[in-house]
């Protein structure tokens, strides 16, 4: 499953979702993780819903994005995706989020994230239910 940070190296998860110039793209399963991509963030977007709508559209595909913090208007524009948005409130290593990731999905994962890992396995971010 794809995984968006908000990273301004790629080593750690230290920016605003409205306000980092990148993200940090990478590949995650239970047992493998591999960066993929970066991407701009950067828009020329004057109206804050347009740079919403551009930033959103910089990561579609991605099931999740981690990010030190999110506004309300935003994280309701990448639910509405079915990009689910997790911060972290505070600086973190994104080789520790990966960790913490994988061991939930090699448990019991919720029903969000088993659906997010199954829609990357078909390459349809299409609810089928």
């Amino acid at each position: 499953m794809k995984v968006a940070f908000t990273s301004s190296t790629g080593e750690r998860v230290d920016e605003h979702f409205g306000q980092c110039r990148s993200f940090h793209v990478w590949e995650i399963g239970p047992e493998t993780a591999q960066p993929l991509t970066t991407v701009s963030a950067v828009t020329t977007a004057e109206d804050e819903e347009d740079r919403i709508t551009a930033r959103a559209n910089a990561i579609n595909g991605c099931a999740i994005v981690y990010t030190m913090q999110i506004g309300g208007p935003a994280a309701a524009k990448l639910v509405a995706r079915k990009i689910h948005p997790m911060k972290t409130n505070a600086e973190i290593a994104v080789s520790e989020v990966i960790g913490k990731l994988q061991e939930v999905l090699r448990g019991n994962p919720p029903p969000w994230l088993r659906k997010a890992m199954n829609r990357g396995k078909t390459g349809s971010f299409i609810d089928e239910d």
